[in-house]
């Protein structure tokens, strides 16, 4: 038995999604013909309460579309020194749309609107960049799955009114927050201009992002996918998997929510361990005690098959998914007290 929790993007397609994407309607997406990608569109943008939504290979592709969507070459946007944007998509934000972030030094991931507001340029400042995006990261990658204060969003929302600047939300993992905080997702689709949601992580697909937003700023959204190389055609059968998980994996979300808590409450027990995050949802991050081998504790998880990833500096974390199953759960509960 193989115990993989480096991260919910390790996911197989199951049996009922393998079924529904053998038998998708597919279409060229290029020319918008493909049923299926147009049915999942649809679905999302009705389901946050948006104008327009649009298929991406990736979260990191439809976060960089976004990126330039919101902003011109020399601008800012203001984000968390742990946001995606900034620390896992390769400079995109620089190469792709030349522009460079502002990093607020929040909580886990999180900052405020007071942060905000302090970390915007002047506006006829014109020595330094112009301030044109506010982004931020729910549930947070770097910061454990930690959940916005959805009071704090909205509180953000009145600063990039006050201030003419968009707002963007990667929500690569919103889902797990939408279970967690019991929130609808039209509450975020009435705060943000544009929302990035992921299909491969958490809800198990093989593939697929959506950026979804308002007709304003989505018009140019399929010549920027174009320009990004994200132009594909009969690519119904991922949209397929994605209505699919819709319908089947979301609610059960809350299942690993509540394994990744028994492992946090094991974690604490450990004489190796010096600190474990605050659990939300299905990401574990904790950190080793000084005396304790980074290396040497992964080895021997592994030689147990048991896969989890090293963040550097003695941190650890573990993700919680769709395949870890009951079995691996109690494997893993008794292997860690054994360590």
């Amino acid at each position: 038995m193989i115990i993989d929790l480096r991260s919910d993007t390790v996911t197989k397609p199951t049996k009922g999604m393998l079924d529904a994407m053998l038998t998708a309607e597919v279409g060229d997406d290029v020319y918008k013909e493909d049923p299926s990608v147009n049915a999942l569109e649809k679905r999302l943008a009705d389901m946050f309460g948006m104008d327009e939504a649009l298929f991406f290979p990736t979260g990191s592709m439809a976060n960089q579309a976004a990126l330039k969507l919101h902003t011109n070459p020399g601008e800012q946007v203001i984000c968390d020194q742990y946001a995606h944007i900034y620390n896992y998509e390769g400079g995109g934000a620089s190469f792709n749309s030349g522009i460079s972030c502002k990093l607020i030094d929040g909580h886990r991931g999180m900052f405020t609107a007071e942060q905000a507001e302090a970390a915007i340029n002047p506006p006829d400042f014109y020595h330094s960049p112009l301030t044109s995006l506010i982004e931020v990261e729910n549930t947070t990658n770097k910061g454990g799955g930690a959940c916005w204060d959805f009071k704090e969003l909205q509180s953000i929302r009145l600063l990039a009114n006050k201030y003419n600047l968009g707002y963007h939300l990667d929500g690569a993992r919103l889902w797990n927050a939408l279970v967690n905080k019991k929130e609808n997702p039209k509450q975020y689709g009435e705060l943000f201009d544009t929302i990035s949601v992921c299909l491969s992580k958490g809800l198990g697909c093989p593939m697929g992002s959506v950026l979804i937003g308002n007709s304003d700023l989505m018009k140019g959204a399929l010549r920027v996918r174009k320009i990004l190389g994200g132009g594909m055609r009969q690519v119904g059968f991922a949209a397929a998997a994605g209505l699919y998980a819709l319908d089947y994996h979301f609610e059960r979300l809350s299942e690993d929510h509540k394994k990744a808590k028994e492992i946090g409450e094991v974690l604490t027990q450990l004489f190796a361990i010096k600190k474990v995050e605050p659990i939300e949802t299905n990401i574990v991050i904790f950190e080793l005690n000084d005396g304790v081998d980074e290396a040497e504790f992964l080895n021997n998880l592994n030689k147990k098959n048991i896969h989890i990833i090293g963040m550097g500096s003695n941190k650890l974390r573990m993700v919680t998914h769709l395949d870890y199953t009951d079995e691996m759960h109690k494997k893993l509960l008794r292997t860690l007290k054994t360590l």
